[in-house]
């Protein structure tokens, strides 16, 4: 069974929908035991940082988190979930992450050419940099839903894949048995549901 944090942040409904229309079990949860129980967790995310990481702190489950992840039970954190799972965001002020995944989360403003737009919004390729149990049913190239004004600044090692926004944009990361994806692959199409089924199967 897949379980889905339910912390007051993200957009659980097509979340949950499209992990039943693959035909895996799921359920969108806050309690602590069925976390524990769950073969696997879900942290989705929309919103600003340090809102999402202050609802989660006071609910008590950031550090059910981190004591899972660090167990070894598979992590899929979803767009601003994915960027929780780094040490700290510089979104407005610097606000501590779940440090589970090294690195920071910066602003696109100043990185990437002034005369693209932010949020980036809307589909982007993807550019694979390295094999990933969660990529296994998709390719190079195939497109993918964002929206974000900030990114993931980490160590290559860490990078599954990218997608091209005036500069190579952090799309996908893993360590361990910690999985990222910045865009949502609930918004993804046929794609988004490929890589949820490779979470769901291959991990």
């Amino acid at each position: 069974m897949i379980a889905i944090v339910d912390y007051g942040v993200g957009n659980l409904f097509s979340l949950k929908s499209s992990f039943s229309a693959i035909g895996e079990e799921v359920t969108v949860t806050s309690d602590e035991n069925v976390l524990r129980n769950a073969d696997k967790i879900v942290l989705p995310g929309v919103g600003a940082f340090e809102d999402a990481a202050k609802k989660l702190k006071s609910s008590g489950l950031d550090q059910v988190i981190v004591s899972l992840a660090l167990s070894g039970k598979p992590l899929l954190g979803i767009c601003l979930g994915m960027q929780m799972l780094f040490d700290e965001s510089y979104e407005y002020g610097c606000h501590k992450g779940l440090g589970l995944i090294p690195g920071k989360v910066v602003p696109m403003e100043g990185v990437i050419p002034a005369e693209l737009k932010i949020p980036h919004i809307g589909w982007n390729a993807l550019k694979m940099n390295q094999d990933c149990e969660i990529t296994k049913y998709i390719k190079e190239g195939d497109f993918v839903y964002f929206v974000h004004s900030y990114y993931a600044d980490c160590d290559e090692k860490y990078k599954v894949a990218v997608s091209e926004y005036g500069k190579d944009l952090t799309a996908i990361v893993k360590k361990d048995n910690v999985f990222g994806c910045q865009f949502h692959p609930e918004k993804s199409g046929e794609v988004g549901l490929n890589i949820l089924r490779a979470f769901s199967r291959e991990v």
